[in-house]
């Protein structure tokens, strides 16, 4: 263990060296890109046209197949019907035509009646009736319509037109195709037959309905194409999708299956260089985010040598951990990738670290899992997995966040193997996969191990991590304050006054520092043993004076000045020969600062002694964390407070105010980052927590005087 320290003090000397710092991530890159590339390495398929597979192949994406798209389109577009329109304007005009047509005889009956006129013959009268209409419609109509027609009487002409006209109407306002027209014009011939006009007039009508009846329905090419692009548009894109079988193992490779093979991109060489560049793109990323964070200037004062390689060796760990496990899935020993214990490193990087290290963790190592346990999916990427590392890691989070927990780490694993069953069940249930009783059984099997394993491979690693990096965990923490550490029971047991001190103070530290965002559960423990050095003069501290003299009235000040001193010292030296965490061991030292011995240095000065004042101060150093500002604020606060007789809420508040004012002026905070404002903070924290330790309490009279007042 002393040789590895010795590496890493070397190692974080380094890193405070930037190229080394870039080095250092390249080389984690590199090995997380060696750790993974196997896993995006393309598959070699053998295939040969009209030969049988010699495996099954999945699809490893999803594309579209643009041939049986179009073949898709134009099937669709060869159903859909050719559209027509209906022409309405030509019975309109027809009609018009024919009414034409017969007011045109009526007129050349008028001009019978003039006597030039009626000499013509009726050949004659015919011609006439011609001149009046347009060429075409003579040429079209027989020379019998017209000596018909101006034969017939006017009234006859009046009843054959209204019939006429009714007819055509009738017939030419439904859809007349080209290949209908001939029924139109019988279906109007037949009505005509059925009136009662004149053999004759009833010929000319048959005749001229004949001639004005066509086609009006006529096919539309541009609805025609409107309606076929809205059907081609309607279609969905034929797809391959992911994971779906193309070929199954001894099937013929047909042309089809070749096609769909070339198109999936097994056929396709020169994309096998893809998923390497993607796997460096995507580790660059992540390693190059996590350089950012460290070279920052707000990662100076928020982390250290100590936490960045810590979150590198956990994570380097962890994921060739990861790889070893994922080859061992490749023996088709079903999902095993829910045994792994992802949590161990997120539940390590909490305790050792903080709660956005671990988040951070966890979400890498979601990622990388994804790529890593990706055997037997279609494509490189097990979406599936990377959820449940990601939720399990969270659940882990906030377990330990509460920290009776973290005291109880097998009871922590226990409660997210409890999680992770819950997580993967929601998982299974959602990818609606259909699985058998013992394949449930086998994942619930999985999600369980992997919560208690994740726990006890923390418990075993977490003292190699703390004696390698001297890190002061809360796990550590929480065993110092443990009430049968020997050291505390020798507080109790020989300075009980000194115990019960130190108790509350450690109360009122805690609250005050979680207020100002310090480390409350080390201000805590550290207030246990702040005190240590008393037990070796425990009668000459007036907490532990009960029914005795005060030993300082026979000793002159400056010896009573050596003794109150010497504790701070005294419980330094006892810490560091009992291997205490440095942080601890400074509380004790630290905690009153280079502070004046008031009362021994007054007393000395009204003997008339001259003195050098820095004779009657702690030797210090002064407090070098907000933890130790506070906890010498706690210290002094408590033991002023329990000196006065009657303490009232404004004398508590007005007494706080005075010390941690008295500190200022004496710059005892000058060394410790500790800001005005959260100093304000501090007292308030401070009063509120005495408030409720020396509440107003009712007064009860004597027994004696309540006899009296009972026997009056």
């Amino acid at each position: 263990m002393g040789n590895v320290q010795r590496y890493l003090a070397k190692l974080k000397e380094l890193l405070g060296n930037r190229l080394f710092k870039l080095l250092l991530f390249l080389l984690v890159g590199v090995f997380s890109y060696i750790m993974m590339v196997s896993n995006v390495t393309p598959e070699k398929i053998n295939v040969e046209l009209l030969q049988p597979a010699e495996q099954t192949i999945r699809a490893t994406k999803t594309v579209e197949d643009t041939y049986q798209t179009e073949l898709e389109k134009d099937e669709v577009a060869k159903q859909v019907p050719d559209a027509y329109t209906l022409k309405k304007e030509y019975a309109q005009n027809k009609v018009d035509l024919i009414s034409s047509i017969f007011d045109s005889g009526l007129e050349v009956k008028k001009e019978i009646e003039d006597e030039e006129q009626a000499k013509e013959s009726i050949p004659e009268q015919a011609e006439s009736l011609k001149e009046k209409l347009t060429e075409e419609v003579a040429n079209d109509l027989s020379d019998s319509v017209f000596t018909s027609l101006v034969k017939a009487s006017e009234q006859e002409l009046r009843i054959s037109k209204d019939l006429t006209i009714t007819v055509i109407n009738k017939v030419m306002t439904s859809s007349i195709p080209s290949n209908e027209v001939e029924n139109a014009k019988r279906r109007a011939e037949e009505d005509l037959k059925l009136t009662s006009l004149t053999k004759e007039m009833k010929r000319t009508s048959i005749e001229l309905a004949r001639y004005a009846i066509i086609q009006n329905y006529f096919f539309d090419q541009e609805k025609t194409e409107e309606q076929r692009r809205k059907v081609i548009e309607s279609v969905e894109p034929v797809k391959i999708l992911q994971g779906q079988i193309i070929v199954e193992e001894g099937q013929l490779v047909d042309r089809e299956i070749y096609r769909q093979l070339e198109l999936a991109g097994f056929l396709n060489a020169e994309d096998s260089v893809l998923p390497f560049l993607g796997l460096a793109l995507f580790i660059f990323v992540v390693m190059g985010g996590f350089y950012y964070y460290f070279r920052s200037p707000d990662a100076v004062k928020t982390s250290h040598s100590n936490q960045m390689l810590i979150f590198i060796i956990t994570f380097m760990i962890t994921l060739g951990t990861m790889k070893i496990i994922s080859m061992v899935q490749e023996l088709k020993y079903g999902e095993i990738s829910f045994f792994f214990p992802i949590a161990m490193a997120i539940m390590l990087v909490r305790i050792l670290l903080n709660e956005r290290y671990a988040i951070a963790m966890a979400v890498i190592l979601a990622g990388f899992g994804t790529i890593l346990f990706n055997v037997h999916i279609p494509g490189n990427l097990n979406f599936s997995v990377g959820l449940y590392f990601l939720l399990s890691g969270i659940s882990a989070i906030i377990i330990l966040s509460k920290r009776n927990f973290q005291a109880k780490l097998l009871q922590a694993g226990l409660l997210l193997s409890g999680m992770n069953i819950v997580i993967l069940f929601a998982i299974l249930l959602i990818t609606n996969g259909h699985y058998s009783e013992i394949e449930y059984l086998f994942y619930v099997l999985g999600a369980g191990i992997s919560g208690i394993a994740s726990s006890i491979l923390t418990i075993g690693l977490l003292p190699f991590f703390e004696a390698g990096f001297g890190i002061l965990s809360s796990l550590k923490l929480i065993e110092l304050s443990n009430p049968n550490h020997p050291l505390l029971r020798k507080i109790l047991t020989d300075a009980p006054g000194t115990y019960h001190h130190s108790v509350m103070v450690a109360n009122l530290a805690e609250s005050a520092c979680e207020a100002i965002g310090a480390n409350g559960l080390l201000a805590r423990v550290g207030c246990y043993y702040h005190d240590i050095g008393k037990t070796r003069r425990p009668q000459f501290f007036i907490e532990n004076q009960l029914n005795q003299d005060n030993p300082h009235d026979k000793l002159p000040p400056g010896t009573s000045k050596d003794i109150i001193i010497a504790h701070a010292v005294d419980g330094a030296d006892m810490l560091r020969k009992a291997k205490f965490p440095n942080e601890i061991v400074d509380i004790a030292e630290q905690h009153h600062g280079t502070t004046l011995l008031k009362y021994f240095y007054h007393k000395v000065c009204k003997d008339g002694t001259e003195i050098n004042e820095a004779d009657y101060r702690y030797p210090g150093p002064k407090a070098q964390t907000k933890e130790i500002a506070v906890i010498g604020i706690a210290d002094s606060v408590e033991a002023a407070v329990r000196s006065m007789n009657h303490p009232t809420q404004e004398k508590i508040e007005e007494l706080v105010k005075q010390i941690i004012n008295d500190r200022i002026h004496d710059k005892q905070f000058a060394e410790c980052d500790i800001t005005m404002r959260e100093l304000s903070i501090v007292q308030d924290s401070l009063c509120e927590s005495l408030h409720g330790i020396f509440h107003s309490r009712i007064e009860y009279p004597e027994l004696s005087k309540l006899e009296q007042k009972v026997k009056a």
